[in-house]
């Protein structure tokens, strides 16, 4: 008799509260800790993109961000072969190129999701299906399974469906997340909260996921939490809010109520500034900060032409990262669907 999907998360979570081996288990480590590569997507898709020039917009800045953390670290580039030669006219050296076909860029949602305990190094699963069925995902949503089979490597999959950038946590035990990502019928109908918490907490390696409850059906993630706070490190937050929240605004709602819930957990908040202005005449603009990216050595992390927040943003991304470089660059083309930089990533631990 085949196991039935809540069956099977109990099954995982008894297995997580054990350990694997004498003292371990699988855990995803923090993306401050050192990496041996980053992933990221080439995006193709005709379906997504239209025909119009946009796509190539979007595709010089996948590639400007590839090019700026291949110079901290080594960079792979996902994309069918026949999709090669076009990448690499705008990639550089330290960029690689494997065969394996894409649709868009969002890596850190259909891409690899690393766990390791002690040398051992698996790939996790968490079935991505195009955000709840909202988007083409034959090739994106084989991405994970694909890189298991390249590398050689286990592929540990989840019953849950959902993303990881629907998540986001510190690499010490604490995730946070979204309820609006989560526990939702387009990726996990008849899962109780609780069962996605053990869920998660088995496929991060975690003990604790802190919810608020977000927002569903606004946006294509419904509102996933790295592009509002993100963990630098234990128990330690940097969110980025509206200065003058706009009222009946549901986002602006919903993040200020994320914001007093993690409050109240008693974590470290410190919370800088949304820009108020950008190059982008678009509503649905998505102009964050906190959508960073930790490298070996440095942080990559969005401009959006306003100087008095820029600045906010590059100072504070320097004292929770010391040590580390602030690279800051123009990827309005990301915000522009929805995104930003982490979202085009992905980290392989070192």
């Amino acid at each position: 008799m085949p196991v039935s999907r809540r069956a099977t998360l109990g099954l995982m979570a008894a297995a997580a509260a054990s350990p694997l081996r004498a003292t371990e288990r699988f855990f995803v480590p923090g993306e401050e800790e050192p990496h041996e590569r980053t992933f990221m997507q080439w995006p193709v898709s005709r379906r997504v993109y239209g025909h119009d020039g946009f796509l190539e917009d979007v595709r010089a800045t996948i590639a400007r961000i590839a090019n700026t953390i291949s110079e901290f670290e080594p960079v792979v580039m996902l994309a069918a072969r026949t999709d090669h030669a076009r990448a690499r006219q705008l990639l550089g050296a330290g960029v690689a190129l494997w065969d394996i076909p894409t649709e868009d860029l969002w890596a850190r949602d259909s891409g690899p999701l690393f766990a390791v305990a002690g040398d051992d190094l698996r790939i996790q699963s968490l079935n991505f299906n195009g955000w709840g069925g909202k988007q083409v995902h034959r090739r994106d949503g084989k991405i994970a399974a694909r890189v298991a089979e390249y590398m050689d490597l286990e592929l540990a999959a989840s019953p849950l469906v959902g993303e990881p950038g629907g998540v986001d946590q510190d690499g010490h035990g604490l995730l946070i997340a979204h309820e609006s990502s989560w526990v939702i019928n387009n990726r996990n109908p008849g899962f109780t909260r609780q069962e996605i918490t053990r869920g998660l907490n088995t496929a991060f390696g975690t003990d604790e996921v802190i919810w608020a409850p977000g927002l569903a059906g606004e946006d294509v993630t419904d509102y996933h939490i790295d592009s509002l706070a993100r963990f630098t490190g234990p128990g330690r937050i940097l969110m980025n809010l509206p200065e003058t929240p706009v009222p009946g605004d549901p986002f602006h709602a919903a993040a200020f109520e994320t914001h007093d819930i993690l409050k109240r957990a008693g974590l470290e908040l410190e919370v800088i500034p949304e820009p108020e202005e950008w190059r982008v005449d678009s509503e649905d603009f998505v102009a964050s900060y906190v959508n960073f990216y930790v490298c070996n050595g440095a942080v990559i992390a969005a401009e959006f032409s306003d100087a008095h927040t820029d600045a906010i943003a590059l100072d504070a991304l320097g004292r929770h990262y010391p040590g580390r470089e602030v690279i800051m660059l123009n990827a309005d083309a990301l915000g522009e669907i929805g995104g930003g930089i982490h979202c085009a990533t992905q980290q392989q631990p070192a």
